[in-house]
């Protein structure tokens, strides 16, 4: 099975996880080179919706984000001051077992509880993993800060940490 094309962009300062937007960019390339802007990032948009959810009020703030990267992606200059992203900033360490994806469900379950957005990732690049010096899985991160190693913790446990890094 190929991994999954997912691509991180910042929007309103929070990192977001867009599926499919470099192969969208690669397709766009020779077709899409003398068209403007605007209608580039219409049409990123619309490609894009279909397998990702952006919403309806962050539409520009999305359009924007995707429009950068898509430039980034294909190796052409950028006016546009990239954010920087802000908030909370969630990495799970692990090869992509059970635990792990467990461990991701927690972490969502954690923050849709709260009522928080955060950038969550799901790392299975072990090159990644070994720059935290982690020897368990899964692991846990939350703002570069390890805060579990080798279980699954208790919803109640992350909302702590969560609330921590807030």
């Amino acid at each position: 099975m190929a991994e999954p094309d997912i691509t991180q962009i910042v929007v309103r300062g929070n990192r977001i996880g867009i599926v499919g937007l470099k192969a969208a960019a690669e397709s766009m390339a020779g077709p899409w080179a003398g068209k403007g802007d605007d209608e580039i990032r219409e049409e990123l948009l619309r490609r894009l919706s279909e397998a990702n959810y952006i919403p309806r009020r962050l539409t520009e703030d999305y359009g924007r984000a995707l429009l950068r990267e898509y430039r980034k992606i294909l190796g052409m200059p950028d006016e546009q001051a990239e954010e920087t992203p802000r908030g909370l900033e969630i990495r799970i360490l692990g090869p992509g077992c059970f635990r792990c994806d467990l461990m991701t469900r927690e972490v969502m379950g954690a923050l849709s509880e709260m009522g928080l957005a955060a950038g969550v990732e799901q790392v299975t690049d072990i090159r990644e993993t070994v720059k935290y010096r982690v020897m368990g899985s899964p692991a846990l991160v939350i703002n570069g800060r390890v805060v579990s190693v080798g279980q699954v913790p208790e919803r109640g446990k992350i909302k702590k940490w969560i609330a921590e890094a807030e």
